[in-house]
């Protein structure tokens, strides 16, 4: 594995997702996490991030000085080479002309860190601090026009920096930087892959489960789906999955989903239809976070008693990702035990905190994964391509897709225009083209004229977004005939609509959703 030391940037999820790229585990740790630490976890090497401080600052992050005596090779990135310096006798300063955005990068040794790093590629800088003198022992591999040490290396000791961010989409050649470490610098195999993913986690579960029952809140989206395929092939009927129909999903999911699994997987499905109970609580509310509480409460009270009747289960599966893992330091251990507990679920549901008397142990096969990495677990496991590749879906579902009152009526009308949309982008061949794309309903009303006759409908807003991770996103460019298409179905078969606009706003200053 190679062990990322987090110092606050930006971009230390995106390292350990480029590390995995290379067939290479990572992990994401503490910046305080000590050396012996790491000598127990036995990486085969060590980055260390970038991060918003000048490392001359009086409450600046450090990493345990005793690193540098590991043995293990080491890599830092902007702020984790300034790290590097200072602490092994260098010098950093304020620059006296800040870089930031796209360098070229001029390279003086193209071996080693830089081997197959075309010189003048560009690379993407972010600081406003420089090294004004190497530690004895390092030299320089390449500089920019502004800065003097843009890589430097001390190839004895295997201790490399970078000012720049090989990380980063921007920066041509970063992969390549990246490979050299992990495969050439750090001697790591290829071996994170999809197959031993699988089958070291089907002994796990086997193992820490035994012959315990599991209860599994299943969503629809890819992370549930895929655990519970992952489950069930692991324990089989020792696994309950249970589908709360809340009544905001899109139009034919939940019977599409139920079907799926009991039918064509085989796996059972604990259906629970609830949505009278879900539009009862939303009467009148139109604010979006009063919409997301009600839901999440309402959530928790429906899966206590259904659980109470299905039950009694010992373990409860989340489909937990690692960026949670990395964001969430809302870990809660059962002190007799030592066993992490729940609290929270973490799925497409988006609830608050489970009642403390529902004491599961938890099971969480997929927290060491990223979004990426479940899809490509999903189809190794079977998964159709309808869920695989399914976009994402928020927890409260069109609930908040309804700007305003959420009634019986505007749920109808907004399934129906939802459905027109999926359709024709399914027919049009670019489903995959897109991260997200949906309908919104706004809660207004604008004058039209259908068949030489006055209207006076709701306009639904088209939401079409192209991203990699969600973080950012832009408005995509679909084509005219495209959006054509789905206007005039929408419009001509949607009755309540007499208009549709088109959403291009980016995200930042906008978000994805509406609410």
């Amino acid at each position: 594995m190679i062990a990322i030391l987090d110092f606050g940037s930006q971009y230390s999820e995106l390292i350990a997702r480029r590390i995995r790229e290379t067939q290479v585990y990572s992990e994401v740790l503490p910046y305080r996490t000590t050396a012996e630490q790491l000598r127990q976890l036995n990486p085969k090497g060590i980055i260390l991030s970038g991060g918003p401080s000048s490392v001359y600052d009086e409450k600046a992050p450090v990493c345990d000085p005793a690193l540098w005596e590991l043995g293990i090779p080491v890599l830092g990135v902007c702020y984790g080479m300034q790290l590097m310096v200072q602490q092994l006798g260098g010098q950093v300063e304020r620059s006296q002309r800040a870089e930031y955005g796209k360098a070229s990068l001029q390279i003086d040794d193209p071996t080693d860190l830089l081997t197959n790093v075309e010189n003048e590629a560009i690379m993407w800088m972010s600081h406003g601090d420089s090294v004004t003198q190497l530690p004895t022992g390092f030299d320089v591999l390449a500089h920019t026009a502004n800065t003097a040490s843009a890589a430097i290396a001390d190839s004895q000791r295997k201790l490399y920096g970078v000012q720049f961010h090989p990380e980063v989409v921007h920066s041509v050649g970063g992969q390549a930087l990246i490979r050299n470490f992990v495969y050439h610098i750090c001697e790591c195999e290829p071996t994170w892959t999809t197959a031993t993913f699988v089958e070291e986690t089907i002994r796990e579960v086997r193992a820490r489960v035994g012959d315990k029952r599991v209860l599994l809140a299943l969503s629809g989206g890819v992370d549930s789906s895929t655990l519970a395929f992952l489950l069930h092939r692991a324990i089989g009927d020792q696994l309950t999955c249970m589908f709360i129909d809340q009544g905001f999903m899109r139009k034919k999911e939940p019977e599409r989903l139920v079907k799926l699994f009991q039918d064509q997987f085989h796996i059972p499905v604990e259906y629970v239809f609830a949505r009278d109970r879900f539009l009862a609580q939303l009467e009148g509310v139109t604010d979006p976070e009063e919409k997301r509480k009600r839901i999440g409460h309402e959530f928790i009270q429906v899966f206590e008693e259904e659980s109470n009747r299905l039950g009694p289960f010992d373990y409860l599966a989340q489909g937990t990702l690692y960026p949670d893992v990395i964001e969430s330091a809302d870990t809660n251990v059962d002190p007799a035990t030592g066993e992490r507990v729940a609290v929270k679920i973490k799925s497409h549901h988006n609830v608050g905190g489970l009642p403390k008397n529902l004491r599961f142990k938890l099971v969480e096969p997929l927290r060491k994964l990223f979004k990426d990495e479940v899809r490509r677990v999903g189809e190794a496991l079977g998964l159709p391509d309808e869920i695989v590749r399914r976009h994402p879906f928020p927890g409260p579902g069109l609930a908040i897709r309804i700007l305003g009152e959420v009634t019986a009526e505007r749920l109808k009308i907004l399934r129906d225009a939802d459905f027109i949309v999926r359709q024709e982008i399914n027919r049009s061949g670019r489903y995959k083209d897109f991260w997200q794309a949906f309908a919104v309903l706004l809660p207004v009303r604008s004058v039209g004229v259908m068949g030489d006759q006055r209207t006076y409908a709701y306009p639904i807003v088209l939401r079409l977004v192209s991203s990699e991770d969600g973080m950012t996103a832009d408005w995509s460019r679909a084509p005219y005939d495209l959006l054509e298409t789905i206007s005039n179905r929408i419009v001509n078969e949607v009755a309540g609509v007499n208009r549709v606009v088109y959403d291009i706003t980016s995200k930042p200053p906008g978000t994805i959703e509406w609410e």
